[in-house]
C-alpha cells in the first residue's frame, strides 16, 4: 500500500511541479496587473466571458474522442495508430467547420456579450487558439499512458513559462490589456505544437476507419453534453451572471474565482495522475480496496486547501488586490467549497469509467447543471455574486452526489467513511478557529498567521482523533527521524 501511495503522490507532485512555479507566479501577477492598473475590473468581467466560452468551445473541439484515445490505448494494441489517425482526420475535418463558423458570428457575438466592442479581437484569438490546440491531447495523454510524468510535466511547464513571459510582455510591458493575453497564448500554441511533432507523428497514418470511428464516437460522443453541462456549472454560471450584474461586477466574481487557484491547483494536479492511477489499480486483485484509501489520502488534501481558504479568504483579497474587490471576500469561502465537492466528484466517480458505464455522467451533470443555473436564476437577481457563488456550490454538491452514487452501483469502492468524517471535522474545525481565536491583524500577517493555525490545528485534529492508523503513524515518526537524522559525514582515518 505504501508503494502504491508513493507512486500515485509522486505523479501528483510531478504533474504538479511543472505547473507549480508558474502557478505561483501567475498568483502573483494578479496583484500586479490589479494594482498596477494593467487590467481593470470590466477587462476581468469580459475575461471571465471569454473563459466561459473557451470552456465551451474546448468541449467541442474534441467531441469527447480525447477520453476515447485513452480508454482505448492499452486494448488497442498495434491497431492504435489506425484509431488515433482516425480520430485526428475526423477532429480536423469539424474544427475547421466548427471555428469557420464561430469566427464568421464572433462580431455579432461579441456586440451581444460586452460594453466595449474591443473585447471581440480577445475573442476572436481565442478561437484560433483552441482550434490549434484541438489535437494536442494525442501527445499529452500518450505521456500520461506510459507513464512518462517528467516528460508531461517538461512540455507543461515549458507551455505555462512561455505564456507567463509573453503575458508580461504584452500586457505589462506593451499594454495590450486582456488582449494581450490572448496574444500570448496564441504565440506559445503556434510555437508548441510543432515542437510535439515527434509524439503526434507515431500516430498519425493516411488510414481513417469508419469501425473505429463508429467505436471512439459510442465511448465519447456521450461525455460531449456531460462536458458541456460540467462547463455549465462554472463557465454558463459566468454567462448567467454577466445578465444580472455589470461587467465590473462579474470582475469581482471573476477573481474570486481565481484566488481560489490553490483549491483548483490540487485538484488539477490529481486529475491528471489520477486517470492513469486508477485504470492501472483497476487490474489488480486488490483495487477496490486501494481505490478506497487512495480517496481519503486525496480527501484529507482537498479539505485542508479548502479549510485554509476560507480562513484566510479576507486577508488574501486585501493582499492580492484592493479594496475595491473586498465583494470577492465573501465569495471566496463559498467557491472553495464548490471546488471541494468538485474535487470530491473527481474522486467517486471512477466506477463510472471504470466499468464503462459514462452514459450516467451526463445524467449526473445535467442535474447539476440543471439545480445550479435554476439557483442562479433564483438568486443573482437579488444576491448578485453571492447568489452565483451560491447556485456555484450547489450544482457541484449534487454533481458528486449524484455520481457517487451512481458509480456505486455499478463499481461498488469500500470508502472509508469513518475517516473521511474525521477529515472533515477536523478542516471544519480548523478553519473556525482559525477565523475565531486569531485576532485581527494587517492582511499579511493575517494571511500568514491565519493560514499556519489552520494547519496546525488540523494535524493536531486528526492526531487526536485517531484518523491515523499504527502503520500511518510509525510512516510519519520515520518520516520526522529521517528529517532531524543528522547526514553522516565520514572521516578519513589518520595514518598510523
Amino acid at each position: 500500500m505504501r508503494d502504491r501511495l508513493k507512486h500515485l503522490t509522486t505523479g501528483v507532485a510531478i504533474y504538479g511541479s511543472g505547473d507549480a512555479a508558474i502557478q505561483i507566479v501567475n498568483f502573483a501577477l494578479l496583484a500586479v496587473y490589479v494594482k498596477g492598473g494593467f487590467l481593470t475590473a470590466v477587462d476581468y468581467g469580459a475575461l471571465a466571458l471569454i473563459g466561459a466560452l473557451e470552456a465551451f468551445a474546448r468541449i467541442a473541439s474534441r467531441l469527447g474522442l480525447d477520453g476515447a484515445f485513452m480508454r482505448f490505448y492499452h486494448e488497442r494494441g498495434d491497431l492504435l495508430p489506425r484509431m488515433a489517425s482516425t480520430i485526428v482526420w475526423f477532429l480536423l475535418a469539424a474544427n475547421v467547420v466548427l471555428f469557420g463558423t464561430a469566427g464568421l458570428v464572433s462580431g455579432w457575438l461579441g456586440g451581444w456579450l460586452f460594453d466595449d466592442p474591443q473585447y471581440v479581437r480577445a475573442l476572436r484569438l481565442m478561437l484560433l487558439n483552441t482550434f490549434l490546440m484541438a489535437l494536442t491531447f494525442v501527445p499529452f495523454h500518450a505521456m500520461r499512458m506510459r507513464n512518462e510524468a517528467i516528460t508531461y510535466s517538461a512540455f507543461a511547464f515549458a507551455r505555462s513559462a512561455g505564456t507567463l513571459v509573453l503575458r508580461i510582455v504584452f500586457v505589462i510591458g506593451l499594454g495590450y490589456g486582456l488582449t494581450g493575453m490572448y496574444v500570448a497564448d496564441l504565440v506559445v500554441t503556434v510555437a508548441l505544437v510543432p515542437l510535439m511533432w515527434s509524439w503526434i507523428r507515431p500516430f498519425i497514418r493516411r488510414t481513417f476507419s469508419r469501425q473505429d470511428l463508429r467505436l471512439a464516437l459510442r465511448f465519447g460522443l456521450p461525455r460531449v453534453p456531460h462536458g458541456f453541462a460540467q462547463q455549465a456549472l462554472e463557465g454558463g454560471n459566468k454567462l448567467l451572471l454577466g445578465g444580472y450584474v455589470t461587467q465590473a461586477q462579474l470582475g469581482v466574481y471573476q477573481n474570486a474565482l481565481t484566488l481560489g487557484t490553490g483549491v483548483k491547483f490540487f485538484t488539477s494536479a490529481f486529475e491528471t495522475a489520477w486517470a492513469p492511477f486508477y485504470y492501472a489499480t483497476a487490474r489488480q486483485p486488490d483495487a477496490r480496496t486501494v481505490l478506497g484509501k487512495m480517496t481519503t489520502y486525496g480527501f484529507a488534501v482537498l479539505v485542508l486547501l479548502v479549510a485554509g481558504t476560507v480562513a484566510v479568504a479576507r486577508d488574501v483579497v486585501l493582499v492580492m488586490l484592493t479594496p475595491a474587490y473586498l465583494g470577492a471576500a465573501p465569495v471566496l469561502p463559498i467557491v472553495a467549497v464548490g471546488l471541494a465537492f468538485q474535487g470530491a466528484y473527481l474522486l467517486t466517480s471512477i466506477g463510472l469509467n471504470l466499468s464503462g458505464r459514462t452514459e450516467f455522467y451526463p445524467v449526473a451533470t445535467f442535474a447539476a447543471a440543471g439545480v445550479g443555473l435554476t439557483a442562479g436564476v433564483l438568486l443573482m437577481p437579488r444576491y448578485g455574486a453571492m447568489g452565483a457563488a451560491a447556485a456555484f456550490l450547489l450544482s457541484y454538491a449534487v454533481q458528486a452526489v449524484a455520481a457517487g452514487l451512481f458509480a456505486r452501483r455499478f463499481y461498488r469502492i469500500p470508502y472509508e467513511t469513518g475517516r473521511l468524517a474525521r477529515i472533515a471535522g477536523a478542516g471544519l474545525t480548523a478553519a473556525l478557529v482559525a477565523l475565531w481565536v486569531v485576532p485581527p491583524l494587517p492582511p499579511l500577517a493575517g494571511l500568514l498567521t491565519r493560514g499556519a493555525t489552520t494547519v496546525a490545528v488540523y494535524v493536531l485534529c486528526l492526531w487526536a482523533t485517531g484518523f491515523l492508523r499504527t502503520t500511518e503513524r510509525l510512516a510519519v515518526r520515520e518520516l520526522f527521524e529521517r528529517v532531524r537524522r543528522p547526514r553522516h559525514v565520514p572521516v578519513a582515518n589518520d595514518v598510523e
